[in-house]
Parts: C-alpha cells; structure tokens; sequence
C-alpha cells in the first residue's frame, strides 16, 4: 500500500470519536458556564455506596483537558495511524481496538474527574490503569511495548490498592465513604493521617513522581498518540487529580503535606536532569512530566489557597503544551524516516514551519515565557512558593530553571542547526493539532482571565473555601518578575554549557541506573517469577498438590481473619435444659460416626458410617424445628448411600480387599489427624462465633415479603426461585454453551489435540 492511499483510509471511526470527544468538551464547558451540576444515585445503600458525581472547579479542569486534548489526539491519530500499522505490517482494522481504548480511557478520566465517593473513584481508577496497560501495549508483538505496559500496571495498579485500603480505613471510623461527608467528619487522628498518606502513595505512583518514576519513561513504548494523552494529559494527571479531590483530607496532617514538598522537589530536580541526559526525543519528554508534575506537587505540598489554585492553573498549561510536545515529537519522528533521536535530527524550521512555530509556543509554555499561558503558571508558582519563605523560593527558581534548558535543548535540537536529516510532507491532520495547541497556550497568555477563574474554582473546590486567581503583566521588579527573570537566566546558561555537564549528568543518569528503583523493580519481579515457578512446579505434580494450593493458603487467610478479629463477648456458652437431651444424643451419634468413618477399614462399616452421620444431622434439624429441611437431608442422605453401596457392589472384591489391607505410610499418621484436629478446631471455632452473634431484631423477612408482588410472585419462595435461581442457571447455561462454541471451534480448525 502505498504512502497515499494510507494517509487517505482514515476512515470513519477516527471522526465518530473525534466527534465524541467535542461533545464532551462542548457539554462540560456548558455546563461549567452555567454553575457546573451533580448526580446523586443510589449505588449499593447496604453498602453506603452512591453514584455521585458532580461537576465542579476541580472536575471541570480534568474534564476539559481530558476531552480538549481528546480532540486533537484523536485528529492526529486518524493519519498518524493507519502509517503506524503500514510501519508494522499490521492490518487497518487493528485501528479499531486502538480508539475503542482511547474512548474507554477518555470515559474513565472523566468519571474518575467528576466522582464524589472514594469507591467510585477506585473504579474509575483501575479502569484507567486497565485501559492505559493496553495502549501502552498496543505494539503488542515488541516485547518493550509488553513488557513497559506490565511495569506501568504493576506500579499505577498495585498502588491503587493503597487508595482502597485508605478508603476503607476512612470508613470504618467515619462510617461514610462519600468525600463530601468525609470532609465534614474527619478530624485529626492517626487514622486519618495513616488513611492520608496511603491515598497520597496512590497519587503520587499515578503521577510517575519520584522515586515510583521509573515507569513514565519506559512507557514510551506506546505509540506517539498514546503519550501525547496518557503521559501528559490524562493518566499523569489523575495522581495529581486525587491530591486536589482529597486536599481536605490530605492537609489536617503537617507530616502528610511536607511528604509531598520532599517528593515534589526530589521529581523537579531528578526529572529535570535526567531529561538533560536523555537523547530520544519522548523520553526527554517523559522525565520533564515528572519534573512538571514535581511542580504540582510541590504546590499541593506547600499548601494554602494561592497554592491550591496554582496547582490547577499548572496542570492545565502544562497539558496543553506537553501533549502539543509529544505530537511534534511523532511528526518529526514520522517526517524524518523514523528518526527519534536528537543526535540525528536537526534544522527542521524550514521544511516543518508550522510544526516548529506550534512546538515552539508549547515549549515557551512550559518553559513560563511572556505571551503564553505558562507565564501565569510560574507566576502564581512562585508566589506560593514566595509565601512559604526564601528557601522554598530558591527552589522554585532552580526547578524552573532546569524546565527552560532541557525544553530549549529539545526544541534547539530538532529545529535548528544544520539540516541532518531528510524531511517529507507531513498530512494536514499530523500538523493542525500541534498548531491549534499551540494557539490555545497564546490565547491563554493573552486572556488569561478565563483559565483564572476556573483554576481558582478548582482551588476552592480544593481547600474548600475561596480562593480567587488574579493574574497580570506587571512591568515592574516585584519578587515574581524577578525569580523569573532568574529562572530564563539560569537555564540559558545551563543550556549553553550542557555540552561540559553531560559528563556529570551522564554518571549522575548512570547511578540511578545500577542502584534506582528500577533496579529495584526488576529485582522484586524476578524473585517473584521465581516464587511463582516454584510454586506451579510444586502445584502442578498431582491432584493432592492441586487441591492444597487452594486449600492451604485459604485456611491460612481465614486463621489470620480469626486472630486478627477481636474475641471480646464472641464467644457466647448457651444454657443447656432437659429438653435438649435428645439434641445432645443427637450430636453425640454425629460425632461417634464421623470419628468411626476415619477408622473404619471395610467398605460397608464405611457407608454405613456415613449414612449415619447424615441421618444423625437431619435429627439435628429436626429438633432444631425444620422438619423440611430434615426430610431433604433424609432423602439425600438414602440416594447416596445406596449410590455409594452400588458403586462398591460393582467393584471386584479382590480390589476392595486391597485397598481394605492397605496401611498408612509412616510420615502421614501423625500428619493428617493433626490437619483434622486443627482445621476442625478452627471451624469449631468460627462457627461458635457466628452462631454467638445476637439475632437482629429487625430482619429482611418482612420486607421481602411485601415485595413479592413486584416480582410477580405469591410468595418469597416462589419468587427465589423464578427470579434469582433461573437467572443463574441462564448464567451456567450460558457458560456451558461458551465453553461448547469453543470446543467446537477447535475441533473445526483441527486444533484440539
């Protein structure tokens, strides 16, 4: 196929979710333009949980940059695309599974925005990492995509746990998991700190901060369209995202908000100097997202209102612009032959004139120069930091420093200099999105006012109580200009003298290398790969090994459960009458029987003992006053037994004389009655404590009862069985006809062997 024809078989799926995505911007702008909106809805009220959402000053923020930068990731994609797959000798139609993805992340980044229960924002949580593990590993045939994709599940995914973990802490002492009620409730304890920092863990691993960075880089793997959205405005910013949405409960701990000060400052100042070492172009990009999210960071850690809001003003320039970033990075990468690396590149303002000026205005952004949104995000930066004191405005300076050399290294680099490499026609779709993103990031430093007063609503929603953004050009030596002026200072001549530093930062990138936490990471997973072929090597040697893998490690979790549980008035000792003599003759044959069934050692003293033990129960139901119950247990128990006497009637005596002679070995005599006694301890054990739980004096009888005539039913029973166990046999039919289609598909295809 031939470069044209691929460029022009866009087909119609990019524009259906390019027209998706504008709705969703169009409809969140509206409604933020008339005072935002909420959906309450019952979710699971046994559970305290509630389909809440609402649209405010924080939400708003995420819900415009997720589907703002939606629309032009998708545009880009529509050509991008179909050469990627052309590149890779891939079919068109793998397109399909690559937009479905996007959407499904673009939905999930906007539920997760708007939630207002920590549940709920669990769900959308994992649904993000879900989503993200597969279009980082779309490529799916190169293992780095597949491996890359794993490292950014494990870590944003198996930190989600943390977030779960806090919520429920949060629940058990305030008995609510909705943040409104939270906010309302919590007060300093160390539950409440523990429940913080935990929540906090979570966000940062989102939001590839230090030292849970070392995933972002590796991501960039995933194709261009996919790090212009996920890793620079979408996933990265979920983590700074919860900060925001759980401020209120993250700021009532000093302990949790200079944790976050020290990890900002480590992400600013590590990723800002890695990405001066870093020679391809994305993964340049990739560690200034974790410098530029240091910076939102930081603020959240700083605290205050000026702080609160300057974080959201950050994370709306800084998406803008670095999404624009990673798309020149795609176009120049596609335009040049493939190449990627700023050694080979060079001199592309000329062939690339609108691609150069858009990139440029986005690297002026993040770099905070007049005329672009990104000024008044330094501005209001330094300003938090200035309220914090002197040294905290040192490093505010040095961070925005190194943010304007290594994004004048990337832009130098590429577009300037010495043509060293050829550069083709790139399709208009490739180049629009970069110059429309740069526009914006020129509006906004123009007007800024609207961007303003939606990130002081997204402070306010933050810290819960206002907190207006006022923002100017002021032509004057106030603190703000003149930390500014250092910062552009300061980074020209680190640009200037980054040839003379690489030695340095290269043995600087070097250590992080051979003693980081990515080396830590392959360290943990290769021992756990290890653990697990142990483990499946001992698994797989019989069906008794089979049976204990799952046995022994559920007992192990329910023994935990029974320690860790308090044991205060659980155990409860019931008054014993005349009456229950025949109950206790009852139990005493059950137990006779099921001790004579372990040392029985012909067949029929076998069954018999059996049918005993199950006769003897159902005289146990029976005194307990569920003569029905009683009756089904009798029939139950005469079926098997006559089916256990047949089955041994059919059997050669000689076999049954075997087996009969045959003795324990030496090493399971002591062995398997110790298993019994203590597994039976151990039931004993959990079913005295269930049974000492007082009765409710309310159940759901009643009410059961009163709703069986809306399910068109008589009685409770009738509708049981209508409605609850015929939809589950629909459910195993359904399996069982799966499992059949397959079988059969294999059979077909001459697979099944």
């Amino acid at each position: 196929m031939r470069r044209t024809d691929v460029v022009a078989s866009g087909g119609r799926l990019p524009a259906a979710t390019a027209a998706l995505a504008t709705a969703m911007l169009v409809a969140a702008a509206a409604a933020w333009a008339a005072g935002g909106g909420a959906v309450d809805l019952p979710w699971a009220p046994s559970l305290d949980l509630r389909l809440h959402f609402r649209l405010d000053g924080l939400a708003t923020v995420y819900v415009l940059l997720a589907t703002g930068v939606g629309v032009a990731v998708f545009a880009f994609s529509s050509r991008y695309l179909p050469l990627h797959l052309q590149h890779q000798r891939r079919p068109q139609s793998d397109a399909v599974r690559f937009y479905g993805l996007l959407v499904l992340f673009m939905v999930a980044m906007v539920g997760l925005a708007t939630a207002q229960d920590l549940v709920l924002l669990f769900v959308f949580w994992d649904l993000t990492a879900i989503a993200s593990y597969f279009l980082i590993a779309y490529d799916r045939h190169e293992a780095e995509s597949r491996w890359a994709a794993l490292m950014a599940l494990l870590v944003t995914g198996v930190s989600a746990v943390l977030l779960l973990i806090g919520a429920l802490l949060l629940h058990a002492k305030y008995g609510t998991f909705s943040l409104p009620d939270l906010f309302e409730r919590t007060r300093p304890s160390g539950t409440a700190t523990l429940a913080a920092a935990l929540i906090a863990l979570a966000a940062l691993a989102k939001s590839a901060q230090v030292p849970l960075h070392f995933w972002l880089p590796r991501a960039m793997a995933a194709p261009t369209p996919v790090s212009a959205y996920l890793h620079s405005a979408a996933m990265v910013a979920a983590g700074v995202l919860l900060i925001g949405r759980a401020y209120p409960l993250l700021e009532q701990s000093r302990l949790v908000l200079d944790g976050l000060i020290g990890v900002g400052v480590a992400s600013m100042m590590v990723g800002g100097l890695l990405a001066l070492t870093q020679d391809d172009l994305k993964r340049l990009l990739a560690y200034s997202t974790v410098s530029q999210y240091g910076y939102v960071v930081f603020l959240y850690g700083l605290g205050g209102r000026i702080a609160a809001s300057a974080a959201a003003f950050y994370v709306l320039a800084h998406g803008i612009s670095k999404s624009a970033l990673f798309l020149t990075a795609g176009a120049v990468t596609e335009a040049t032959g493939g190449r990627k690396r700023l050694s080979q590149l060079g001199g592309l303002a000329r062939p690339l004139p609108v691609v150069a000026a858009g990139s440029a205005v986005a690297a002026a952004t993040v770099a905070a120069l007049p005329l672009t949104v990104g000024f008044f995000a330094d501005e209001l930066f330094f300003k938090a930091a200035l309220e914090r004191g002197t040294f905290f405005a040192a490093i505010a300076v040095c961070a925005a420093a190194l943010t304007f050399a290594y994004l004048g290294r990337f832009w130098v680099g590429v577009f300037l200099g010495s043509r060293s490499a050829a550069s083709g026609r790139l399709p208009r779709a490739m180049v629009l999105p970069v110059a429309c993103l740069g526009g914006l990031a020129v509006v906004g430093g123009v007007v800024p006012s609207p961007v303003a007063q939606l990130a002081g609503e997204a402070g306010e929603a933050s810290v819960l109580a206002p907190a207006a953004v006022s923002v100017a050009y002021h032509l004057d030596l106030r603190a703000e200009n003149v930390m500014a002026l250092a910062a552009w200072a300061g980074g020209a001549a680190v640009l200037l003298g980054s040839g003379r530093l690489q030695g340095i930062l290269t043995s600087f990138a070097r250590v992080g290398v051979r003693v980081g936490p990515e080396r830590l990471y392959d360290s943990i997973v290769a021992a756990l790969n290890r653990v697990s072929d142990a483990v499946h090597d001992l698994e797989v040697r019989d069906l008794r090994t089979r049976v204990s893998a799952v046995l022994v490690p559920a007992g192990a979790l329910v023994v935990a459960g029974l320690l860790a549980t308090p044991t205060a008035a659980a155990y409860v000792m019931g008054d014993v009458y005349v009456r229950d003599i025949g109950l206790l003759l009852a139990l005493l044959l059950v137990i006779a029987c099921a001790l004579g069934v372990t040392a029985a050692r012909q067949h029929l003293t076998l069954a018999l003992a059996l049918a005993t033990v199950g006769y003897g129960l159902a005289a146990v139901y029976a005194f307990f006053g569920a003569p029905d119950v009683a009756l089904v247990a009798v029939l139950v128990e005469s079926v098997f037994a006559l089916l256990l006497l047949g089955v041994f009637s059919l059997l050669p005596p000689a076999v049954l004389r075997r087996e009969a002679r045959l003795s324990t070995r030496r090493g399971r005599r002591w062995r398997d009655p110790l298993v019994a006694v203590i597994s039976g301890c151990v039931a004993f054990l959990l079913a005295w404590g269930a049974l000492s739980r007082p009765t409710p004096d309310e159940g759901v009888a009643a009410q059961q009862t009163e709703l069986a005539p809306a399910a068109h039913a008589n009685d409770v029973v009738t509708a049981i069985l209508a409605d609850f166990r015929a939809l589950d046999t629909l459910v195993e039919v359904t399996v069982v006809a799966v499992a059949f289609a397959g079988v059969a598909s294999l059979l077909r295809r001459g697979r099944l062997r």
